[in-house]
């Protein structure tokens, strides 16, 4: 399975992707990605740039990943709405399929998720794409564990326990197979905890 990713530090830092293709391979899933990145970026900046569309355009990845600016689907959620219509189109017309990265409310600013969630889940309606519910996981991790903490110490970004549970929820959600009981050992981090804990919620959100 080929993926592009289209985003910014969300989904390099920890190197997301790397987690999710490792957790795939555990499932005798063989993943190729492609990471499209920039600092801060916002997806029309991606659209502006050319760079995404260059290689949505040329073809050969089944899923496009997009992951807006943390804060744009909050403060301008038609803005987003129109980046992922545009950027729709263009993976559509290459003959693969949108997947939208729901990501999470800084650790200072809770009572956003829902509009973030309201956005995401607007526009995978509309387009008929895949969500990706990484933010409304968190969410429901957060009201139950204090530990291992998900943001890093800037409030914004993922720690790795954050990012590892994203992956957990990229393989449910994104190719259909449960983490619990996978064997991929990271240094540091209670795994068994995080997949249990993002195959729980998920199931949950899915009834």
């Amino acid at each position: 399975m080929r993926i592009l990713f289209v985003g910014n530090s969300f989904t390099s830092r920890n190197n997301l992707p790397g987690l999710i293709k490792g957790l795939a391979g555990a499932r005798g899933i063989e993943i190729e990605h492609k990471l499209i990145s920039a600092g801060g970026a916002s997806l029309r900046q991606h659209l502006n740039a050319g760079k995404a569309l260059d290689a949505i355009a040329s073809g050969g990845f089944d899923t496009v990943v997009l992951q807006e600016q943390s804060t744009l689907p909050i403060k301008s959620p038609a803005r987003f709405r129109e980046s992922a219509r545009d950027f729709d189109a263009a993976i559509r017309a290459a003959g693969a399929r949108t997947a939208f990265y729901l990501t999470w409310a800084r650790r200072n600013a809770p009572e956003t998720q829902q509009a973030l969630t309201d956005a995401y889940g607007g526009a995978a309606v509309e387009l008929g794409a895949s969500l990706i519910p990484v933010g409304t996981v968190w969410e429901r991790f957060l009201a139950t564990h204090d530990q291992p903490a998900l943001h890093d110490k800037d409030n914004s970004h993922p720690a790795l326990a954050g990012s590892y549970l994203a992956a957990c929820v990229f393989l449910i959600a994104l190719l259909q197979e449960d983490p619990v009981g996978i064997e991929v050992p990271v240094k540091g981090l209670d795994t068994a905890l995080l997949q249990q804990a993002a195959w729980d919620i998920c199931t949950e959100l899915a009834t």
